[in-house]
């Protein structure tokens, strides 16, 4: 990732690395300093390397008369994220100062982030929009056929208001993208699979893809706790079953799978974890969550959280190679309690009207227990 950009002599100076303990420095673009992986991945660092009239090009020559000798001096922390540098010339401080993690958030990063390429079908329909961005016709299209699937399915009156969740829950990741200063593209509803918050924009933070993915299943859990407080209200069955049904589709989407938003939420958690104690706390809460998933009957959740979970771990290996700047500890803890707190309520509006005895509101309870 990119972790340092500033000016050196009239050219950008730009400092690269990974939480696997290499970095590179680059003037001009070119490559000058490398310093290799290594255990240590922290603390202090002195890049150097020299100027020369011969090495330097025509425009160069005319700022370089003489031999000059350039140290960037690194004290880097990784949770929290911190970076301290000092620039010098020869023995003259020619800048200094130090990033945060918010300073890694707002950056655009000059080289092209490399994006693993692998068929899905969530990035099959994301390159068709792309193909289609100037056509917003499509948007239409897609919401009507929405519609006409969920109706088909159960009834006009309840396909709305099932597309208003939807809406609404990827509404939740617009207002996320938008507080992080991205610029987004808008909703795309999918017939049978959901719907698609998309932004051309690319995250820096592990942070920023955990609020992201988590602000949708959120937003989601506000409307079924505002249907539930209207059923309550009212005493109108069709809120009782927008509540339940809004929670599973919500409840799905945290499932550890990705490109599920639970995927993205626990992905980020566990690769932030930079030791094997912490990948042994990433497994012994997976476990946990087994446990109680088939302890309590949900034995779909619980395959599938199992499931979810071995991805994780298997995958856990790359985590120095990704560009993410890592959550810190109150960021892992924050996000994990964030997660299981959103989960448990989700599943206690459905477990909720399950007991009323009503046999359609119980059927995501039933679909749970399959």
């Amino acid at each position: 990732m990119e972790l340092l950009r500033i000016d050196c002599l009239g050219k950008e100076l730009r400092l690269e690395g990974s939480m696997a303990g290499w970095q590179q420095l680059y003037w001009d673009n070119k490559l000058v300093s490398v310093k290799q992986a290594s255990a240590n991945h922290e603390g202090l660092r002195n890049h150097e390397f020299e100027l020369t009239p011969h090495t330097a090009s025509t425009e160069e020559q005319a700022q370089i008369s003489t031999s000059l000798k350039i140290t960037l001096e690194v004290d880097l922390q990784w949770q929290p994220f911190n970076l301290q540098y000092r620039l010098l010339k020869n023995d003259d401080v020619l800048t200094q100062g130090n990033r945060d993690s918010k300073d890694i958030e707002q950056q655009t990063p000059v080289a092209p982030i490399p994006v693993k390429k692998q068929f899905s079908l969530v990035g099959l329909a994301s390159l068709g929009f792309k193909l289609l961005k100037n056509a917003k016709v499509i948007k239409v299209v897609l919401a009507g056929a929405s519609v006409a699937a969920y109706s088909w399915l159960f009834s006009f009156q309840f396909a709305l208001a099932l597309i208003a969740c939807l809406v609404f829950h990827e509404y939740g990741h617009i207002r996320a993208m938008k507080y992080f200063g991205m610029k987004t593209k808008g909703i795309y509803l999918i017939p049978f699979m959901g719907g698609l918050a998309l932004s051309d924009e690319k995250i820096n933070t592990r942070w920023q893809d955990v609020v992201i993915s988590i602000m949708g299943p959120t937003f989601g859990l506000l409307m079924s706790i505002a249907a539930l407080i209207a059923y309550w209200v009212t005493g109108n069955v069709f809120f009782a079953g927008l509540a339940a049904f809004n929670a599973l589709l919500n409840l799905f989407n945290l499932l550890p799978i990705l490109p599920l938003d639970g995927g993205h939420i626990l992905k980020s958690i566990s690769f932030s974890m930079n030791s094997l104690l912490g990948l042994f706390a990433c497994i012994t809460g997976a476990a946990i969550g087994v446990f109680i998933s088939y302890t309590l009957g949900l034995a779909l959740l619980g395959f599938l959280l199992l499931i979810g979970s071995l991805e994780i771990v298997f995958e856990w290996k790359s985590r120095h190679q990704s560009h993410l700047l890592p959550l810190d500890r109150y960021g892992q803890l924050f996000s994990a309690i964030w997660y299981l707190v959103t989960v448990g309520a989700l599943v206690a509006i459905i477990w909720y009207f399950a007991g009323s005895g009503d046999e359609i509101l119980g059927l995501p309870l039933q679909i749970l227990q399959s």
